[in-house]
């Protein structure tokens, strides 16, 4: 992967407005490392979280309904899903949420004067678009997709360019919707690209009784652990695997998992370039951030169980792709597994998002290093 390196110039550098949404962990996850690339190589950056410009009702139902309604109500959650790719009440309820954002964006714009704004949210890519479109913002907006699918609220006609991820994702875009995608690469921090010593391997081994020759499965279900994470464990158990489970924030969740004989059971962790050299495999039901991670890191994924909506459609980009095998039962499960432990582990390189912004900007590229 590449990565920005370097000192400020002595000349001014340019001003970006990076606007993510605090909702998960991924898009936030994004624009700090997008904005930490850019501050290196010399630019002026401002995070904003879009949620703080909504009305305090629908900063609640953007911001603290997505998990409950992920994980309590799936069927709802993937008709909302669904319903949002077709024009209709649900379509207009979203561009009527993205308008209620602009007056503090629109704010935002004033003080900060940026020469190009980044979104690493749909909802803050169609808040941008409308103002880009109504010629009440001037510069350069780009919408960089944190998801391997891509739906109908990240595209915009009056952004002026859609970054993905891989070239998956931008042949789906292409495909699906008939819009220009360029492929930028990730946004995950620089130790995710390094080696993990082999001392610090047998260490984090031993802390957490990996001790057999099982492989592990490292279980990722997002900051809000999604879906359930419960019986992928107990599925891959039963297939010869060792899971080891980040339950992100949810300490009701960790303390089940712990009950599970054989799972180990994690909090949130700062230490996940380590754990996935740890680990043999990333079994994920979401495509979230942590697939990006182990994308860099060379860890081999499989899709289990995916969440409805956007992780079924994540889920079928990644096989596509042939990034990560989707399965759905115990027997698919065990061969995925199978196979997945058997490839060899490649740290593939990468282009770098800072880059191609500063590019944008008609900046020289940073230095760069492997």
């Amino acid at each position: 992967m590449r990565l920005v390196t370097g000192t400020r110039p002595t000349e001014p550098g340019p001003q970006v407005l990076v606007v993510s949404a605090g909702v998960g962990a991924g898009h936030d996850a994004a624009a700090a490392e997008l904005a930490l690339r850019l501050r290196l190589a010399g630019a002026a950056v401002q995070v904003r979280d879009l949620l703080t410009a909504l009305p305090r009702p629908l900063r609640r139902v953007v911001g603290d309904a997505y998990g409950p309604c992920v994980n309590r109500a799936p069927a709802a959650f993937d008709l909302l899903v669904r319903g949002l790719e077709r024009d209709g009440l649900l379509r207009r309820a979203a561009g009527a949420t993205a308008s209620a954002a602009r007056p503090a964006v629109q704010a935002w714009l004033r003080g900060t004067a940026p020469d190009l704004v980044v979104s690493t949210h749909p909802l803050g890519s169609q808040t941008l678009g409308d103002l880009r479109a109504a010629g009440d913002l001037g510069v350069p907006v780009l919408t960089y997709l944190t998801d391997p699918a891509v739906h109908r609220t990240w595209l915009h006609p009056a952004v002026d360019a859609h970054l993905t991820v891989t070239a998956a994702t931008a042949r789906h875009g292409e495909a699906r919707y008939g819009v220009p995608m360029t492929v930028a690469g990730p946004l995950v921090p620089a130790r995710f690209a390094r080696p993990v010593p082999a001392a610090t391997v047998r260490r984090l081994r031993a802390e957490l009784g990996l001790g057999g020759r099982d492989p592990v499965a490292l279980v990722v279900a997002g900051s809000l652990a999604l879906g359930d994470v419960a019986r992928t464990a107990v599925d891959l158990l039963a297939v010869g695997a060792t899971p080891v489970v980040l339950c992100g924030r949810d300490g009701g969740r960790r303390a089940r998992l712990a009950g599970v004989p054989g799972a180990v059971a994690l909090g949130w962790r700062d230490d996940v370039p380590e754990l996935m050299a740890v680990a043999d495999l990333l079994v994920h039901n979401a495509g979230g951030m942590s697939c990006t991670e182990a994308l860099v890191t060379g860890l081999p994924m499989v899709t289990h169980r995916p969440i409805p909506g956007h992780g079924r459609a994540n889920a079928a980009v990644l096989a596509a792709a042939g990034l990560a095998p989707w399965t759905v039962d115990r027997a698919g499960l065990a061969a995925a597994v199978a196979a997945q432990v058997a490839r060899p582990r490649v740290r593939p390189a990468h282009p770098d998002p800072a880059a191609l912004v500063l590019g944008r900007l008609g900046r020289p590229a940073p230095a760069v290093a492997a």
